[in-house]
């Protein structure tokens, strides 16, 4: 009778986790518009900042994407607020990894030691790459653990390739990792609200 109620309680607390990742994984999907947004803004701050402002192009690039990210959640309301435990683990790394990846270039461009482009590059290479290992790892995510493994190849590729092919690593991360991986995960999301539709109706 022991062993019985042992397993049932396995079995009920696999049953929850397996819950709460599935719940975490579709939280993370309804908020692939961000990863485009972000994906947006960095082609928007690297292209402006070549066009020889680069000391201003990342943190004011930085500081609208960073406003429009808490409109769309705001206009969002509950959908877009993390209200898992998992929600929040994974709305903590993002927001963590955002602020301090601000600060760090906030700080660089305004003091003028941002010249080194292969620095900044492997930097955000190496901090994006965690934040995605880290979400992928909690939710069991594949995909998002791909694009982890595409932002810390850039990291590398910046700290032993020349400048072009820093550029072409870092462009090509952007557009892999934050829009394709965003749309790839809105169009997740929105395959799952037809399904619910079509069952509910």
């Amino acid at each position: 009778m022991e062993n019985e109620t042992t397993e049932r309680d396995l079995r009920d607390r696999l049953d929850l986790i397996e819950n709460m990742i599935a719940e975490g994984r579709r939280k993370s999907e309804s908020w692939g518009w961000a990863f485009v947004l972000w994906g947006l803004a960095y082609y928007v701050a690297f292209f402006w900042g070549n066009w020889g402002h680069f000391a201003y192009a990342w943190p004011v690039t930085v500081i609208a994407a960073s406003l429009l990210t808490m409109l769309g959640f705001w206009r969002n309301g509950s959908k877009g607020r993390p209200n898992t435990t998992l929600g929040r683990a994974i709305a903590a790394v993002w927001w963590t990894t955002g602020l301090a990846m601000f600060i760090l270039y906030l700080s660089l461009a305004f003091s003028g030691r941002l010249a080194d482009y292969h620095l900044s590059v492997a930097i955000a290479g190496a901090m994006l790459g965690a934040a995605n290992a880290a979400c992928a790892a909690m939710l069991r995510w594949m995909s998002q653990f791909l694009c982890a493994i595409v932002w810390w190849s850039t990291c590398v590729a910046a700290s032993f390739g020349s400048a072009s092919q820093t550029t072409d690593a870092f462009l090509g991360a952007i557009f892999l990792c934050q829009i394709v991986f965003g749309i790839y995960a809105m169009t997740l999301e929105a395959r799952r609200r037809r399904q619910h539709e079509a069952l509910h109706a």
